[in-house]
């Protein structure tokens, strides 16, 4: 089985994710996508993160009617800070059938070169890239590069910061949410 993972803090999880996700699914030749929750990213402060299980329990509500949209909760027991790489290496032990691919953002693909091992990563998996409206350029040595997949999806700025600043700013951020999500953060209290 071919498995998109789409890694991300997901805090909040949002109707963007979930159209990207949903648009690999059916117009790419993965099977699935998992959603990777990461307990904490080295490039992010930890302090603005919603406990791991309730950011978990946001991204099964919001992928629990979509058949091929898993939640993962892998990293979780993994030493942390924990690295792309390292996960990478525990998949493919925990389930070698699998065949493991990245999802990342044109503007994440312009920082690849600073991941652990990212040679590595390039050498035994694909990449899938959605476009990102974003400023300076891919590094040279990715363009045209026979692992990296550029998908036309649909181009989606949401963010899960504008999100968060909307809820705390008493703004109605429903639209941008998946309804089931919406519910949870509004029951929760969450980002007030």
């Amino acid at each position: 089985m071919k498995v998109g993972l789409y890694f991300g803090s997901f805090n909040p999880i949002h109707i963007g994710h979930l159209v990207i996700a949903n648009h690999l699914a059916e117009y790419s030749d993965l099977d699935q996508i998992w959603f990777v929750v990461t307990p904490h990213n080295p490039f992010k402060k930890k302090r603005s993160l919603l406990d791991n299980y309730q950011r978990l329990e946001m991204v099964y509500r919001a992928t629990k009617d979509y058949i091929k949209l898993k939640p993962s909760d892998i990293e979780f027991n993994l030493p942390q800070p924990n690295y792309t790489i390292n996960t990478l290496a525990y998949l493919q032990e925990k389930y070698p059938d699998n065949e493991f691919s990245l999802i990342m953002g044109e503007d994440n693909l312009k920082s690849f070169h600073k991941w652990r091992n990212y040679k590595l990563i390039l050498e035994d998996h694909h990449i899938y890239v959605y476009p990102r409206i974003s400023e300076n350029k891919v590094e040279t040595q990715f363009e045209g590069h026979k692992k990296i997949h550029h998908i036309d999806a649909p181009i989606m700025e949401l963010s899960s910061t504008l999100i968060r600043h909307g809820i705390k700013a008493g703004k109605n951020v429903k639209p941008m949410l998946p309804e089931f999500v919406w519910e949870y953060l509004d029951e929760m209290n969450f980002y007030k």
